[in-house]
C-alpha cells in the first residue's frame, strides 16, 4: 500500500529518475484507480495486521502500531503536501495595472497577449510559480502557462469542443507540466496543448499567440497595456522565483547552462508547416540577426539590444543584418526597422514583417516534444 502512495507521486513529479522514462500509462492508470488499490491494500494488511496484534507480543504491538503510523503520515504528506495543485497554487486575487501604476520591473520577462485590440502582460516570474493563470482578455476566455522545469510559456484557450473546461495542474512528464481537465480526467501536456492520456487524447487545445520579451519593450509595443501584479499572499512562493528570468536559478531543473545545445541551454524554437528548427541563443546573442529559411518560407531570427527580447518574422526577399551605431535592423536596401517590426526609415518605411510564434525553451524539452526539429547551424 506505502508504493502505491509513492508512486503514484513519483510518476508525475520530478524525482530522481521519474521524468526520464515513459511510465504516463502507469501513472494514469494508478491515478485513475487509487481507491480500487488502496482498498485491496487495505484489505491484504488489515487481517494480518489485526491477527498479530492481537495475538503478539508487547513489542509486536508497538511495531505494528508505528508501522501503521509511519503508512498514515506518508500517505497525508503525498496527498496533501506533494500533490501539484496544491503546492503551486492559483492567484487568490488577480491584479492588473497599466503603465503609470505598474510594480513590476521593466526589465523582467513576461509573456505578452493582444486579443481584439487588449493586450496583457504576465511577468515570468509570477505565472512560473503559479504555472496557469485563468483570465480574460478581449472578450475571450484564455489559459495562460508556463512550465519552469521546461522554460515554455504557452497561452490556449480552455474550451473543449466548444465548452469551456476547468483543468487542474496534475503534474508532469518528460518535465513538463501536465493539466487534468475537470470533465473526463484526461491529462494535457503544457508544451503542446495535446490531450495525451484519457477519453479525450489527441486532442488538442487552439493555442492563442503570445510572445515573450522584456516588459520594457512589450511596453513600446503595446502602451496602453496592463499588467499582472503580484499577489501579496505568495510573496515567499514569487521570491524563489528570483534569478529565474536570468536563467541564474539554484534549482537543477530551472537553471540554465551557457554551453550550446546541452539539455539545460536556451534555444529559440519555431514552427512552420509541421517543420521546426531550433537556434541556439548563444549563437543568436552572438550574431543578432539570423537569416534562414524554413519549409520554403524565409524567416529572420532577432535578438534586441536589451539581449533578452527575441523576435521572428517573415522576411520575403529581404536580408537583415544589425546596425551597431543605430542599434536596429537594416535591409539591403538601407532601410532601418525598429524592434516592432516596422520599417521606420528608408525606401520601405511604412512597411511591417508579419510576425511568427516563437518560443524560448531549453533545448531538451524542444527536442523531447519536437523529435523531428532541426539545429540551426551557423556558418561561421
Amino acid at each position: 500500500m506505502l508504493a502505491i502512495e509513492i508512486y503514484r507521486v513519483y510518476y508525475i513529479m520530478p524525482f530522481t529518475g521519474s521524468q526520464d522514462s515513459d511510465t504516463l500509462e502507469i501513472a494514469y492508470f494508478i491515478h485513475q484507480n487509487i481507491f480500487y488499490l488502496r482498498t485491496v491494500g487495505i484489505a491484504l494488511i488489515l487481517f494480518p495486521a489485526w491477527y498479530y496484534y492481537s495475538l503478539g507480543t508487547v513489542v509486536s504491538k508497538v511495531l505494528i502500531s508505528a508501522a501503521i503510523v509511519v503508512v498514515l503520515v506518508v500517505a497525508y504528506f503525498l496527498n496533501f503536501k506533494k500533490v501539484a495543485d496544491r503546492m503551486f497554487l492559483q492567484p487568490t486575487q488577480k491584479i492588473f495595472a497599466a503603465m503609470d501604476r505598474n510594480q513590476i520591473s521593466r526589465d523582467n520577462l513576461v509573456l505578452g497577449v493582444h486579443i481584439n485590440g487588449e493586450s496583457r502582460a504576465y511577468p515570468i516570474e509570477l505565472i512560473g510559480y503559479h504555472r496557469q493563470v485563468r483570465d480574460s482578455l478581449g472578450g475571450q476566455a484564455i489559459m495562460v502557462t508556463y512550465c519552469t522545469a521546461c522554460r515554455a510559456g504557452r497561452v490556449y484557450s480552455p474550451e473543449v469542443d466548444g465548452v469551456h473546461e476547468n483543468f487542474r495542474l496534475v503534474g508532469m512528464d518528460h518535465f513538463n507540466t501536465m493539466f487534468e481537465d475537470g470533465s473526463t480526467g484526461s491529462w494535457w501536456r503544457q508544451a503542446t496543448g495535446e490531450a495525451v492520456i484519457g477519453s479525450q487524447k489527441g486532442k488538442v487545445l487552439k493555442e492563442i499567440p503570445s510572445a515573450q520579451m522584456t516588459l520594457h519593450a512589450w511596453f513600446e509595443k503595446y502602451p496602453n497595456t496592463t499588467v499582472m501584479q503580484p499577489d501579496s499572499t505568495f510573496t515567499e512562493q514569487y521570491a524563489l522565483m528570483k534569478n529565474y528570468d536570468e536563467g541564474k536559478s539554484q534549482n537543477y531543473l530551472t537553471r540554465r547552462d551557457s554551453l550550446s545545445w546541452k539539455d539545460k541551454s536556451w534555444v529559440v524554437g519555431v514552427t512552420v508547416a509541421n517543420h521546426s528548427r531550433a537556434y541556439d541563443w548563444v549563437e543568436l546573442t552572438r550574431q543578432r540577426v539570423i537569416n534562414d529559411t524554413l519549409r520554403g518560407l524565409p524567416i529572420v531570427v532577432a535578438i534586441a539590444n536589451d539581449s533578452a527580447s527575441f523576435y521572428v518574422w517573415q522576411r520575403d526577399t529581404l536580408n537583415f543584418s544589425f546596425d551597431p551605431i543605430a542599434k536596429r535592423l537594416v535591409d539591403q536596401s538601407n532601410s532601418e526597422w525598429s524592434w516592432s517590426g516596422q520599417c521606420i526609415k528608408g525606401p520601405l518605411q511604412g512597411k511591417t514583417l508579419k510576425s511568427l510564434q516563437s518560443y524560448q525553451e531549453f533545448w531538451h524539452s524542444w527536442k523531447t516534444f519536437h523529435p523531428a526539429t532541426t539545429k540551426h547551424n551557423s556558418p561561421n
